[in-house]
C-alpha cells in the first residue's frame, strides 16, 4: 500500500519543524511489514531484526515490541539492541568481522550467564580463536554456535549483494563447516547448534533461495547424526525492497518453498529450530528522507540538487540503487501528485563534493530553491550507512506515530561533535 499520499503533510511538517534533511520513519508502515513477516514465519519460528539494516534504537525497539529479537554484527550492535530493551537471550550474534575481543565479550556473557541466544561464527580459524578463549574464560558458562555456510549459490541480485556467491567472503564450506563443528565441540562449554545462512540482498527470485536452503538442510542433517544437539537453521534475510513499480516476490513467497525442502529430510534430522532474520524487509518501505532543492539549473534537461545525499543515503553511489523522488511542494505550494499537474523529466543530485552522489532521474513538478522533496524507501541502510563526510552532521530520526504525532527518536548532529 502506498502511504505517501496520507503523510505527505505530516513529512511537510517534518521538514518545516526539523529542517531538513530529515529522516521520518511511518510506523503504520513499519508495524504493517512486522505482520507481513510475522504471518510469513509464524512461532515457533524465530524473528530477529537485523541491525545493520537500521540502527535508530527507537526502531530496534519497536520491533522488539512487535516480537523481534535482534541480530548483532558487532558489539556496538550488541550494546544498541540492549538499549533497545532486547535481553541477551533474543539477541543473536554474527558477522565476518569479530576480533578476539569481541569473542571475549560473548564468552564473558556466557560465563555470567546471560549468553546471546547464539553466536554464528565464520571459519575453522574462528572456531579456534573461540576455543581458546572459551577453555581460559567459560568457566561453568554455556554458549550456543551456529556455522555459517556459503552455500556457492548464485542470487538474483545486484553482484554486490551476493554474499551467497561462492567467491564471497562470508561464511564458510560444507567441508569446512564440518571441520568447524568438530573444533567447536571440544570447546569448553560450547555446543554446536546449526547452520546460519544468508543468501544476499534484495532476492529478486526464490531460486537461489531455496537451492541454498536445501544445501544447509542436507548438510545440518548430516551433522545431527553425529551431534544430537545440532537442530536449527537460520535461513538469514534478504528479502526485497523495490520500487513501487518493480516486481518482487513477497516474503510469504519465500516461506512457501520450506515444507516441500523439509519434507526431503528424515524426520529426526529435520532442525527443531527454524529462524529468519529480515532487516531491510522491516524497514525499508517505512523509512522517508525529507530534503530541500538548492539548486534548479538546465544541464542539457533539468537539473536539480537537493540537500540531502549520500551522506544520508549512500546506497545509490554505493551500488547503483534507485529510490524514488517526489515532490511535496511546487514553486512554495504543497504539491498533491494529481495526475493533471505536469511533470518532466529531472536528474536530481545530492549536495556532496563527489560526482557519484547521483539520485538518478525523475519526474518533477516544477520546482525552485526551498520546495521540498521525499526519498522514498529509505527506512534500510540510511541511517546505520550515514555518514559525516564534508563535515556534514547526521539528520534527525523522527518517527510518525499512527496518531499523527512526530517524535524524536535521534537528534540531528551538530558541528561540535565533528572532528
Amino acid at each position: 500500500m502506498d502511504r505517501l499520499p496520507e503523510i505527505a503533510a505530516a513529512l511537510r511538517l517534518a521538514g518545516h519543524r526539523f529542517g531538513t534533511p530529515v529522516a521520518v520513519t511511518d510506523v503504520a508502515t513499519l508495524e504493517a511489514a512486522a505482520a507481513t513477516m510475522g504471518a510469513a514465519f509464524p512461532d515457533p519460528w524465530l524473528r530477529s531484526f537485523s541491525i545493520k539494516a537500521n540502527d535508530v534504537t527507537a526502531i530496534v525497539a519497536r520491533l522488539g515490541s512487535l516480537g523481534f529479537g535482534a541480530n548483532a554484527v558487532s558489539r556496538g550492535e550488541w550494546a544498541i539492541a540492549r538499549r533497545a530493551g532486547i535481553p541477551n537471550d533474543r539477541v543473536t550474534i554474527e558477522g565476518v568481522g569479530k576480533t578476539d575481543e569481541d569473542l571475549r565479550a560473548v564468552v564473558r556473557a556466557a560465563r555470567a550467564g546471560d549468553p546471546p541466544r547464539w553466536l554464528a561464527i565464520e571459519s575453522a580459524d574462528e572456531a579456534r580463536a573461540l576455543v581458546a578463549i572459551a577453555d581460559a574464560g567459560m568457566g561453568d558458562g554455556r554458549l550456543d554456535v551456529l556455522l555459517r555456510l556459503n552455500p556457492a549459490v548464485t542470487p538474483d541480485t545486484t553482484p554486490g549483494l551476493a554474499v551467497g556467491a561462492a567467491g564471497s567472503k562470508f561464511g564458510m564450506t560444507a567441508d569446512e563447516v564440518s571441520t568447524a563443528v568438530g573444533i567447536v565441540a571440544a570447546g569448553r562449554g560450547l555446543r554446536p547448534r546449526g547452520i546460519h545462512l544468508h543468501v544476499g540482498s534484495q532476492l529478486r527470485s526464490v531460486d537461489a533461495w531455496r537451492d541454498a536452503v536445501r544445501r544447509a538442510l542436507t548438510l545440518g542433517a548430516l551433522l545431527r547424526g553425529a551431534w544430537p544437539a545440532f537442530d536449527t537453521l537460520d535461513v538469514g534475510g534478504g528479502f526485497p525492497v523495490m520500487p513501487l513499480d518493480e516486481p518482487a516476490p513477497e516474503p510469504g513467497r519465500f516461506a512457501r518453498e520450506l515444507p516441500a525442502l523439509l519434507a526431503t529430510i528424515a524426520e529426526d534430522r529435520r532442525p527443531a529450530r527454524l529462524a529468519v532474520e529480515p532487516g531491510r524487509a522491516l524497514v525499508a518501505r517505512a523509512g522517508f528522507i525529507v530534503a530541500r532543492v538548492l539548486h534548479v539549473r538546465e544541464r542539457g534537461g533539468r537539473q536539480v540538487v537537493l540537500d540531502a545525499g549520500m551522506t544520508e543515503l549512500i546506497r545509490p553511489a554505493l551500488y547503483g540503487a534507485r529510490h524514488d523522488v517526489l515532490a511535496l511542494t511546487s514553486l512554495g505550494r504543497a504539491f498533491a501528485g494529481a495526475p493533471t499537474e505536469a511533470r518532466i523529466a529531472t536528474h536530481v543530485d545530492g549536495p556532496i563534493c563527489e560526482s557519484t552522489d547521483d539520485l538518478g532521474d525523475h519526474q518533477l513538478p516544477a520546482l525552485r530553491r526551498g520546495d521540498l522533496v521525499v526519498i522514498r524507501d529509505a527506512g534500510a541502510y540510511a541511517a546505520s550507512m550515514a555518514s559525516t563526510y564534508n563535515g556534514r552532521p547526521r539528520p534527525p530520526q523522527v518517527l510518525l506515530e499512527a496518531d499523527g504525532r512526530i517524535v524524536v527518536a535521534r537528534r540531528r548532529g551538530t558541528t561540535a561533535t565533528l572532528g
